[in-house]
């Protein structure tokens, strides 16, 4: 045991200590300095705003800084195909070069949906519908018909279009709905043969007015006295919605 610990005196032992120092020293260094290297510690990129940008002009400003470029898209209506909405990580970040940044963009086609059944739908109701499914309303014309303000034909491209007809998302349709009025023309009821009455709710009925009521001969009771003449005659045909129907009537 002495002679261990007058070996530790010499200066064989120092050298070899010092050497085994200097050698763990340089180890460790080698390794911090190599994985530095490796890892490029401390030569981070700030990462630029590419949103807004189109999608053509966003990757190459990435990939100049030595970065990667993943891109995945979605469809908003209104908004300019191609163009980066989003992005992973956020700008600002530091990362290293080669790492993968994520760019969402809005996609250059829109995707197709089955156009829906509107028609007979209030204007209210089908509005609701078409926003739903990521259409727009173009031009409504309105036409003679009973039915105010609901569909009666839906048009895209100038053309008639049937629920389950494939569109693109963000097209859109022209709406043809009824003005609640009805057609301005129509056809002259038929009054020859009809009690007062019973004329008087055929003129109603067809959008008509009663005008005045005359009496041919000796009428004793009028309940039972028929027209015998009608102006407008039938022979004019059609007639504005509205117009006065003048009667004569007889008993004979």
């Amino acid at each position: 045991m002495s002679k261990f610990f007058q070996y530790l005196k010499t200066k064989a032992f120092r050298r070899t200590l010092i050497g085994i120092i200097i050698f763990i020293v340089a180890f460790f260094l080698a390794i911090y300095f190599g994985l530095s290297q490796y890892t490029r510690h401390g030569n981070k990129i700030m990462l630029p705003d590419t949103k807004g940008m189109n999608i053509t002009e966003a990757s190459k400003t990435l990939k100049d800084k030595g970065l990667r470029v993943e891109i995945d898209s979605i469809y908003q209506m209104d908004e300019q195909p191609g163009k980066v909405i989003d992005q992973d990580p956020e700008p600002g970040s530091g990362v290293k070069r080669n790492r993968t940044i994520y760019l969402t963009m809005i996609t250059q086609s829109a995707p197709e949906v089955e156009f829906p059944d509107i028609v007979d739908k209030n204007l209210i109701e089908a509005r609701a519908i078409i926003t739903n499914n990521s259409l727009k309303i173009g031009d409504t014309t309105y036409i003679a018909d009973i039915a105010r303000d609901v569909i009666l034909e839906v048009k895209f491209g100038g053309h008639s279009i049937k629920p389950g007809t494939s569109i693109k998302k963000g097209s859109t349709i022209d709406l043809v709905l009824g003005d609640g009025r009805g057609p301005n023309e129509i056809h002259i009821p038929n009054l020859l043969g009809l009690t007062l009455n019973e004329a008087k709710f055929a003129i109603t009925g067809s959008g008509l007015v009663l005008g005045d009521v005359h009496y041919e001969g000796s009428v004793l009771d009028s309940l039972n006295a028929k027209v015998i003449e009608q102006d407008p005659a039938i022979e004019k045909k059609v007639v504005s919605i509205g117009s006065i129907v003048n009667l004569t009537l007889s008993e004979d």
